[in-house]
């Protein structure tokens, strides 16, 4: 097995959403605004190459939104996802497996294409199978008036309509071993119901990747949940269960959306689990 981590692009969010209740003057520390009171994210993905398997986690926003919709979130920086597939020897016609971790528009948009005379769209990897869960995916296509604007139907139904998409099948139990993918899957409900989060066995360490349960190195205590998530008072146990476990068993965390930390360690201290070293990708695998 070998894991590479793909660039789907960097964007920015409003820092109060993604701390919620958390004041500025002390989310502000961690994940410096700017003047629009935006803070830097990024879409990070992990490609992992097992045997004749190509699994992408994740695919950013994709390209296929009007220049409106882009303009609401600030893109910087030259990354996407084809020139950093390149950068390692691959394609989007080499994925054989798309695992989304939930179909929000930053997670999933870059799944699904305009066809060549954009007349509509079509799955972006031609090869693949695209990986949800049945839980989600009919949260997803029945949307709550809260998280309509996040599951947009252009990034989720094409995947369906292609014949392209299966479903984790789920034993009961927030986490288990995927029949389907040879990685262990936690499930979480706080963000939104039934994210997956996947738990990679690789060169001897678990590697975790965080998607929205941990945002970013900053979200590491318990109160400083996104405003984005659908039940808050629910993340709080999912990330205090999850990030004691990480603390036990070191756990590699890698964070999806920070663009400045990518995997990082946590431990227990008097005030909870905190950061404890932070680490370049290359530099532990």
């Amino acid at each position: 097995m070998k894991i590479y981590t793909i660039e789907a692009g960097n964007f920015k969010l409003d820092g109060g959403a993604m701390f919620g209740v958390v004041p500025k003057s002390i989310w502000n520390k961690t994940n410096p605004a700017d003047s629009n009171n935006m803070i830097d994210i990024a879409a990070t993905c992990l490609l992992i190459e097992d045997g004749d398997r190509l699994i992408l986690i994740d695919t950013g926003m994709g390209d296929k939104q009007s220049e409106k919709f882009f303009g609401y979130y600030y893109l910087w920086g030259d990354d996407n996802l084809d020139k950093s597939l390149k950068k390692h020897g691959f394609s989007r016609d080499d994925i054989t497996d798309v695992f989304m971790t939930h179909l929000h528009f930053d997670h999933c948009g870059g799944s699904v294409q305009w066809n060549k005379d954009r007349t509509g769209y079509e799955p972006a990897f031609k090869n693949a199978t695209f990986w949800s869960n049945e839980e989600h995916w009919n949260w997803a296509t029945n949307p709550n008036a809260r998280e309509k604007a996040s599951f947009l139907k252009e990034n989720i139904l094409p995947m369906q309509e292609s014949g392209q998409l299966k479903f984790i099948k789920r034993h009961g139990g927030a986490y288990q071993d995927s029949s389907e993918l040879d990685f262990g899957i936690l499930f979480v409900d706080g963000h939104t119901d039934k994210q997956m989060i996947p738990h990679i066995k690789y060169k001897g360490k678990t590697l975790v990747f965080m998607a929205d349960l941990l945002p970013t190195a900053g979200h590491i205590p318990l109160p400083f949940v996104m405003g984005y998530d659908t039940r808050p008072l629910l993340t709080l146990p999912e990330k205090q269960t999850f990030l004691e476990k990480a603390a036990k068993e070191d756990f590699y965390l890698f964070l999806e959306h920070d663009a400045h930390n990518k995997v990082i360690q946590v431990k227990e201290t008097e005030k909870g689990v905190r950061l404890n070293e932070v680490y370049k990708f290359n530099e532990i695998f």
